[in-house]
C-alpha cells in the first residue's frame, strides 16, 4: 500500500495514518466507510482531514444533535450527502436509516462514519450493512508513524529478511518509549506525571461514558477495580470466573464485562492457535490492554518503578508489542490472523500470525538483552506443528544485533517494529 514516510509535518501533532489511504479506497467504490477505534486515538482528526469542504460534518457528541439522530433517524439521514458523522455508536439506528437510503441510491462515498465502540457487535445491526460498508480500524499511533516511516516489519518477517538497527533504542530509552503508549494526546504532554492523569482520566471516561452508550451494567461502580484487575492479567491466558468473583459477579458477567471492554478497544482477547498435529494444545484466549501507555497507568507503572523492578516491564513489553503488531496490520496488504500458542508442556509463543495461504510466522517477546536457545522452545514446537507451513520465528529483545538461532530463527532488535 502507498504511504510516503515524509508527510509528517502537518503541523498540531497530526501524522499521516497508515489507514487513510485504505479509507480513500473505500470510499472510491463503497457507499459507506465506517473508522472504528478508540475514542482519542485520531479518528476525527483524520476523517476531517479527508472530508475538506465537500462533506457536511455532523458529531453526535453533541447532546442535541444526539437527541434528534434518536427520535427521527431516517429524518436526521434524509437531508444527508456525502457526510461524516462521528461517534455513531451514539445512535446506532441511524446505521438502519443509512442501509435504507443507500438501497435507494448505492453511489459510493456517501457516507464516512467513525465509531469510539464496535456497533457491529449489535445483532440488529451486523447484518444490516453487509456489502454496503467497509470497516476499516483505527487504533492509537503505531510507533512508525510516530516515527514517519514506512513499516515493513511483516513483510520483512515472513520473507525471513529482518534487518538489525545500530540506532535501536534500548534499554531505558525502551523503558520509556513502551510506557509512553500511542494516544497523541499522551505523546504530546511533557511530563510523565501529566501524562498519567491523562491516562486515568481517559480510562475513566471510557468506562462511565462510553460504556453506557452500548450497555446497560449493573456494577458501573466496581469496573475500575475490574480493569485494574485485568491490567494485572494483562498477556495472560484469561480467566472469566477470577475476573467476575474480584467485583462478586458470576463467570457469565465477568465474560460479558470483558466482551464490553473489547467493544470500546480497552483490551482485546487473543485467540489460541491450535491444530489437529498437536493433541494437547492451550485453547484458552489471552487477554492484552491495546495501548501500553494506558495499562501501565492502570497499573501504577511508573518509569522509575519499572527501573527498580524491571520483571514488571515483560507484561507491558508484551501489550506494547502486540499493539504495534496489530497496528501494522492496518497498513499492510498482507490477509493475517493473529494468535497466541501454548501447549501442555508450557511451550508458548506470544503472537502467531497466520497468513491467507497458510504460512506462520511466530513472534516472542523478552525484555532482557541477551537471548538463549532455550527461549526458542516454543517457536521450534510451532515450527514442528506447522512444517512447510512455518515461514519464520523472531524473539524481539533489547538490544541492536540481529542473531540466528538456527533454521528459520532469529533473535531481533525489538526496534524491528518501526525500522
Amino acid at each position: 500500500m502507498p504511504y510516503s514516510p515524509n508527510c509528517q509535518g502537518l503541523g498540531n501533532g497530526m501524522y499521516q495514518r497508515f489507514v487513510e489511504h485504505r479509507a480513500e479506497e473505500a470510499l472510491s467504490d463503497t457507499p459507506v466507510v465506517l473508522i472504528v477505534g478508540p475514542r482519542r486515538a485520531g479518528k476525527t482528526t483524520l476523517v476531517r482531514k479527508m472530508g475538506e469542504a465537500d462533506r457536511a460534518y455532523v458529531t453526535l457528541d453533541d447532546q442535541t444533535v444526539v437527541d434528534a439522530a434518536q427520535s427521527d433517524p431516517a429524518g436526521f439521514i434524509r437531508g444527508l450527502d456525502r457526510a461524516i458523522i462521528d461517534e455513531i455508536q451514539r445512535a446506532p439506528d441511524l446505521l438502519l436509516a443509512i442501509k435504507k437510503t443507500v438501497d435507494e441510491d448505492y453511489r459510493p462515498g456517501r457516507f464516512l462514519l467513525t465509531g469510539s465502540a464496535n456497533v457491529l457487535t449489535l445483532p440488529r445491526i451486523a447484518d444490516s450493512l453487509a456489502g454496503r460498508m467497509e470497516t476499516i480500524r483505527l487504533l492509537p499511533l503505531a510507533q512508525a508513524e510516530i516515527k514517519a516511516r514506512a513499516p515493513t516489519f511483516l513483510e520483512r518477517l515472513f520473507a525471513g529478511k529482518l534487518q538489525g538497527d545500530p540506532e535501536a533504542i534500548v534499554g531505558d530509552g525502551l523503558v520509556r518509549r513502551v510506557l509512553l503508549g500511542g494516544f497523541p494526546e499522551a505523546i504530546s504532554r511533557e511530563s510523565e506525571r501529566r501524562r498519567q492523569d491523562w491516562a486515568r482520566s481517559y480510562l475513566t471516561s471510557v468506562l462511565t461514558r462510553d460504556l453506557r452508550d452500548i450497555a446497560e451494567i449493573e456494577k458501573l461502580t466496581e469496573l475500575p477495580r475490574f480493569v485494574r484487575l485485568l491490567a494485572e492479567h494483562s498477556g495472560q491466558l484469561v480467566n472469566y470466573s477470577q475476573f467476575g468473583s474480584s467485583i462478586n459477579v458470576s463467570h457469565k458477567t465477568g465474560q460479558r464485562y470483558v466482551a464490553l471492554l473489547e467493544q470500546v478497544f480497552l483490551v482485546s482477547t487473543l485467540q489460541p492457535w491450535y491444530t489437529n498435529a498437536l493433541k494437547r494444545i492451550a485453547k484458552t484466549p489471552k487477554l492484552h490492554f491495546l495501548d501500553s501507555g494506558l495499562l501501565a497507568a492502570a497499573r501504577g507503572l511508573s518509569f522509575d518503578r519499572v527501573k527498580a523492578d524491571r520483571d514488571v516491564f515483560g507484561a507491558v513489553l508484551e501489550t506494547f508489542v502486540f499493539s504495534e503488531v496489530l497496528k501494522l496490520m492496518t497498513a499492510s496488504d498482507l490477509r493475517l490472523t493473529p494468535y497466541h500458542f501454548r501447549d501442555q508442556q508450557m511451550h508458548e509463543v506470544d503472537i502467531v500470525l497466520e497468513r491467507d495461504d497458510g504460512m506462520i510466522v511466530g513472534i516472542e517477546v523478552k525484555a532482557a538483552a541477551t537471548v538463549k536457545s532455550a527461549d526458542f522452545a516454543g517457536l521450534r514446537t510451532l515450527a514442528e506443528a506447522c512444517k512447510d507451513r512455518f515461514a519464520y520465528g523472531v524473539v524481539l529483545y533489547d538490544s541492536t544485533d540481529i542473531v540466528p538461532f538456527g533454521d528459520r530463527l532469529a533473535a531481533a532488535p525489538l526496534s524491528c517494529l518501526w525500522g
